[in-house]
């Protein structure tokens, strides 16, 4: 996924109300931009951190700045992280098009956001694959990393995570396919595994989902200001 435009840096003053950020640019001037993350964001918000910002032209926009990336170091070395959460979809959906997901290959239609369940959407729909099965395919952004290259996932507790994984075990009940992907927009992710001391419920949701047939895949992204591309499939720590 490319930018439309280089990434503009500055510097973190402050994250706050949630979806509200103020950041000092490279004149000084400090501006309020959109946070694309309703999550915790924990470790992703200390004032001073350099960040990157997309502009927009749209006379629509309140604010015409986001917030996409920020620059962290857990003692391994500072790395680009990506804090948008509308972007691993359109990542996933572009990368499976491209044929870089090799699990999901085969497949001769793909559709977004397309309604299924008890009133919910599925990220990606997969149709028209070998032996007629639909594959439901939900993506999951991941940025949380409190042990140099274990990814994990989630930062905060998700009633709507523990849905999802529920919805594609009936899926998968169903005899279709269910696969959850997780999508690490971060380069220095070696393995992946859930955050169960975070949220016990999702935890025990994701095991319950594994064993219920759901996949589960785990992919780290390659990062720069001008773009943010699926890099390779990492492995996923499963709890006992």
């Amino acid at each position: 996924m490319k930018f439309s435009s280089p990434l503009i840096p500055g510097t973190l003053v402050q994250r706050y109300k949630r979806f509200l950020c103020d950041v000092t640019l490279a004149g000084g001037t400090t501006i309020t931009a959109t946070c694309p993350n309703t999550g915790s964001m924990k470790g992703l918000t200390d004032p001073g951190s350099r960040v990157w910002l997309s502009e927009s032209d749209s006379p629509t926009r309140k604010y015409r700045h986001t917030w996409e990336m920020i620059e962290t170091d857990i003692g391994a070395g500072p790395v680009l992280v990506g804090i948008n959460t509308n972007h691993p979809n359109p990542i996933v959906f572009e990368a499976i098009q491209a044929g870089k997901i090799y699990e999901l290959k085969g497949f001769g239609s793909q559709r977004r956001e397309v309604k299924y369940g008890v009133n919910s959407r599925i990220d990606i729909l997969l149709e028209a694959g070998i032996g007629g099965r639909t594959c439901y395919v939900e993506v999951k952004n991941v940025h949380l990393m409190r042990m140099p290259g274990v990814a994990e996932f989630p930062d905060s507790r998700t009633e709507r995570g523990v849905k999802h994984l529920e919805e594609l075990a009936n899926m998968v009940a169903q005899g279709e396919r269910g696969v959850m992907v997780y999508l690490v927009q971060r380069a220095d992710a070696e393995s992946f595994q859930i955050a169960g001391d975070i949220d016990p419920a999702y935890a025990a949701a994701f095991k319950a989902a594994k064993k219920a047939g759901v996949e589960m895949l785990a992919y780290r992204c390659r990062l720069t200001p001008d773009q943010i591309a699926l890099d390779c499939e990492i492995p996923i720590k499963f709890a006992k």
